[in-house]
């Protein structure tokens, strides 16, 4: 995802000792592209809450990325409404710094670069959003033809062939 979709470019690295908090919230231009680039129909809503504190040389930045979108069903292609709600939780280094070698699995999730001590928080919610969104969206009650005799056991199935025959 490129910065021109939804950016909020924020210094990061002269922080209050308490942290940062911040909401940022999508215009409409900003949904149609980013709704565009996702294969949506529409992005209705978008807008995301941050909580940045200093860790290590870094930040870690944690919140959450609340939105409206609408999206064609894969089995209907009848367009239907979604709420998506998304947890971020990301650690961010100088370009300068030295990288934390992995002591766990979950430290295997290497921290990102933050650039002249800032990061673009429209970018992360962007990126989260993307994440947050089903590959294949199927509206509530949409089913497949035929997809209820996919579902009979094999045994269903030789039962029934018996019983007409």
């Amino acid at each position: 995802m490129t910065s021109q979709e939804f950016s909020r470019s924020t210094r990061v690295d002269a922080l209050p000792r308490d942290g940062l908090e911040l909401e940022i919230e999508a215009n409409a231009e900003e949904r149609a592209a980013l709704a565009a680039l996702n294969n949506l129909v529409e992005i209705g809503a978008l807008s995301a809450k941050f909580r940045i504190t200093k860790w290590r040389k870094g930040v870690h930045v944690t919140g959450e990325v609340v939105a409206k979108v609408t999206q064609n069903c894969v089995v209907s292609l009848e367009p239907f409404e979604e709420e998506i709600l998304s947890t971020i939780d990301v650690r961010y280094l100088p370009e300068d710094a030295k990288r934390p070698e992995a002591e766990s699995l979950e430290d295997l999730d290497a921290p990102d670069v933050m650039v002249d001590g800032r990061i673009d928080l429209g970018a992360l919610a962007g990126e989260f959003l993307t994440l947050a969104l089903d590959p294949y969206p199927r509206k509530p009650g949409a089913v497949f033809e035929g997809a209820q005799a996919e579902r009979e056991s094999p045994f269903a199935q030789l039962l029934k062939k018996g019983e007409e025959g």
